[in-house]
């Protein structure tokens, strides 16, 4: 009957090989539902977060929530290797190949020890079968395990390029709408001369940025459990304000950037939805609507104050909920999943950015985010 074992150890070593071929090596998204990866992410995220949440409290919940993307992305790679190790003993001990220098029947555990010293190519020969298949299995998982570690070798180091290059348009809105960022500053901020010319370059860049996120997050879905520098910053919050700013703009936006705010608008909504599919949160309203009626006075009157003018009238109001609709449910319901804010659509309270805090308390000479003069004469 131990003959039998020989079928749940070679499915074992085909599930995980072929798992860490989608997850590395496959560059499109995995449309599959039941995959190991994604049961064991879902699993142990829920987890994670749910003790964090129970145990922590304040703003320390970010800095434990923080350490799961890099944690999980070590542990996965260790229940890949456990599983090829338990798939080839499976194999070894249902085969029966004798192993010298033991003499009878070897138990289960003494083929694991075999298997475990092959993959990680130890070569250690205390133990080693001394017949045909026994050899050519050994070869074989020590080939496996060979290139097991070459492409974890490879992988790790093209996760943490793609996050820094995430991160670097993330942190560059620190100064540009503020931290968190929102949609009214981001507008209030370029109100100066030629600030629609390089609104205009900003939602050009981040059209690539979304374009990029996309291709990377597809492939790589663990990217997105890596979390930002600051607490007030995020991967979903900074597309989420980009979607925002389109939106104004499209709605009507004196002297703004129309067209290039369109497609802004139709990658950054792209990338929304597709990682809605890819960790399987159907839309979901608000809780709270982000932008009441009161809410839409009070921006545009705080645009007006800028010189900016937001088209006004039912028309107006109508475009920009709709276009709300297409983009608000998938981010909120991928706020829920990550637990990551999403920002509101102006701050009605004084803040200060990143940039102006340091260890000390607050830089001095800047007020409400806008570098005040002699900002160039001092040092950080």
């Amino acid at each position: 009957m131990k003959i039998l074992l020989v079928f749940p150890g070679a499915a074992i070593i085909f599930v995980v090989l072929w798992e860490a071929f989608e997850t590395i090596v496959f560059p499109r998204r995995v449309t599959r539902r039941i995959r190991l990866t994604r049961l064991f992410y879902r699993f142990t995220w829920k987890a994670w977060s749910r003790t964090v949440h129970s145990l922590v409290s304040g703003r320390r919940q970010e800095t434990y929530l923080s350490f799961y993307g890099p944690l999980s992305e070590l542990l996965l790679l260790v229940v890949w290797a456990s599983g090829l190790i338990i798939g080839f003993a499976f194999v070894h001990w249902a085969s029966g190949s004798p192993i010298k220098p033991l003499d009878g029947t070897a138990s289960f555990s003494t083929y694991l020890y075999l298997s475990a010293t092959t993959f990680f190519t130890l070569g250690l020969g205390d133990v080693a079968p001394h017949t045909p298949f026994g050899r050519g299995l050994i070869a074989f998982e020590a080939g496996i395990g060979f290139g097991f570690l070459a492409l974890v070798i490879g992988y790790l180091p093209a996760l943490n390029q793609s996050f820094s290059r995430r991160e670097v348009n993330v942190s560059l809105l620190d100064a540009r709408s503020g931290s968190p960022p929102t949609a009214a500053e981001m507008l209030r901020r370029h109100s100066h001369s030629h600030g629609m010319e390089a609104l205009q370059e900003l939602l050009h860049e981040w059209e690539r940025w979304s374009a990029e996120f996309l291709e990377t997050h597809l492939s790589y879905p663990v990217l997105a459990y890596f979390r930002s520098q600051h607490d007030n910053q995020s991967w979903l919050a900074s597309l989420t304000m980009i979607l925002d700013t389109c939106a104004l703009v499209i709605v009507g936006l004196e002297g703004a950037c129309q067209r290039q705010a369109e497609l802004t608008f139709a990658m950054a909504r792209h990338a929304v939805v597709d990682l809605s599919t890819v960790f399987n949160t159907p839309p979901r309203e608000p809780e709270r609507d982000r932008l009441s009626p009161e809410d839409l006075a009070f921006l545009r009157a705080t645009l007006a104050e800028a010189g900016l003018r937001l088209r006004e009238g039912s028309d107006a109001d109508q475009k920009l909920s709709d276009l709300r609709r297409m983009y608000e449910p998938y981010a909120y319901s991928l706020s829920n999943y990550f637990l990551e804010p999403v920002p509101p659509w102006i701050s009605k309270s004084t803040f200060t950015d990143n940039w102006q805090k340091t260890a000390w308390g607050r830089s001095s000479g800047f007020k409400k985010g806008i570098p005040s003069q002699g900002v160039e004469d001092q040092h950080f």
